[in-house]
């Protein structure tokens, strides 16, 4: 008996000093580099107070006042916090929030409306989509024809010519409209009317711009849309997690998709930081972080132009942008690594049309998110883009490098992230 009650109160320290060490060493290198993956954020601590809960105890499967294990009376109404609190931010007749990953919440959308075999029109990943919008190795491609549109060459935004042409010609089941690496506004009025026009369904990705929306800088799609799904980790700045949204005549049929039809228990502790997440995002504060996002990402944007940087489609209407490394001979990939040394984090990203392989790519996505979490404003964009370029036009000189990190680190310390963490 003592030594169960020492294993059970025993900290990570005294247990796996391995692992203990290594997450140190990321608190470390969160607090030291500039964060600048649009899909990353920092979340509040209450949001990991409730990932490192007592709920990990607990199995719900199932939903509320409906689980199929006992001693769900405290959970459930948990549960049930979450969906109100997702259906009141976003103006929804109804919300799961039990997925949980914006794949399977994409997956759960699809398997609600489509069979096996149906056809899917969806945005390439080549020119902005993501993985889960007909890759030719992700599970929609395995089971659903899939059509793609894209962006104008010219113009890179949404060809919304073509996506109504391709609607016309292949008549597909479902619509998606969304996107993991498109700066601009998506029109999700005109995606309804193409929708409408051949009777297809519209499921709405909103991953990256969710917080945009709750924050009410950007479009809602939720009038528009029979289906949104979005992940909450993101410009949300929630857990890592996702839900669903859609009309009430697809309720029953979509829980049933999700349970138990693709996933078995859900998370617990998830849910609990969803419903803390949903809360924090329903606050004016949250509002003013939102609008600074854009603020962020359209000044940093200025800046990298203004040292002679193309960005894609010519700028950004959201929290994020796309830079053309090819005048600078250098690819993505390289980039991204030389970033890292200097400490700024940022991703290689595919461009449209892009000539290099989809792990070397010959551009770069920066978003403004995380920078803006921690308190960070038009002042600092001006900063970080002038880091970039000295990294990015001398890759191979080490002190360049140093003098960068230096810098860099003393910028995260002039905006201190999780103080009172060790």
């Amino acid at each position: 008996m003592a030594y169960f009650n020492e294993l059970m109160e025993a900290s990570l320290s005294a247990v796996d000093p391995d692992i203990k060490a290594l997450t140190d060493k990321e608190l470390d290198r969160q607090r030291t580099h500039i964060e600048l993956i649009a899909s990353e954020n920092f979340v509040p601590r209450a949001v990991m107070e409730c990932q490192g809960s007592i709920l990990t105890n607990k199995y719900a499967e199932g939903y509320p006042h409906k689980k199929y294990y006992g001693g769900c009376e405290f959970v459930e109404v948990i549960e049930e916090i979450a969906i109100e609190r997702a259906k009141k931010l976003f103006g929804a007749g109804h919300a799961n929030v039990q997925p949980h990953s914006g794949t399977t919440a994409n997956q759960a959308a699809y398997f609600t409306v489509m069979k096996p075999g149906d056809t899917m029109l969806a945005m390439k990943l080549d020119q902005g989509g993501h993985l889960s919008h007909g890759h030719p190795l992700n599970f929609t491609s395995m089971i659903y024809k899939v059509v793609s549109y894209g962006v104008n060459r010219d113009t890179e935004m949404i060809d919304y010519d073509e996506v109504a042409s391709l609607a016309r010609e292949y008549r597909p089941k479902v619509i998606v409209a969304g996107a993991s690496a498109y700066p601009r506004r998506i029109d999700f009025a005109r995606f309804r009317a193409v929708a409408d026009d051949i009777g297809a369904y519209l499921i709405t990705d909103m991953a990256h711009i969710a917080g945009l929306v709750a924050g009410g800088a950007h479009d809602n799609p939720i009038p528009h849309s029979h289906f949104v799904t979005s992940t909450t980790q993101k410009s949300l700045r929630g857990p890592r997690g996702a839900f669903v949204l859609c009309t009430e005549e697809f309720a029953k049929d979509l829980d049933r998709t999700v349970f138990p039809g693709i996933q078995g228990g859900p998370l617990l502790p998830a849910i609990a930081a969803k419903a803390v997440c949903f809360k924090l995002a329903s606050e004016p504060s949250f509002e003013d972080y939102a609008r600074q996002v854009v603020r962020n990402a359209a000044a940093l944007a200025k800046a990298m132009q203004g040292r002679g940087y193309r960005l894609v489609s010519g700028g950004t209407d959201n929290h994020m942008m796309l830079l053309d490394l090819r005048s600078r001979s250098l690819t993505g990939k390289a980039a991204e690594k030389i970033l890292e040394e200097a400490g700024i984090t940022v991703n290689k990203n595919a461009i449209p049309f892009d000539p290099e392989k989809p792990m070397v790519t010959s551009g770069l996505r920066l978003g403004s998110p995380a920078v803006t979490t921690r308190g960070m404003k038009e002042p600092e964009m001006e900063l970080i883009a002038e880091a970039v370029d000295e990294v990015l036009s001398s890759p191979e000189d080490k002190g360049v490098i140093s003098k960068v990190r230096g810098r860099m680190a003393e910028l995260g310390a002039a905006f201190p992230l999780y103080e009172s963490m060790k």
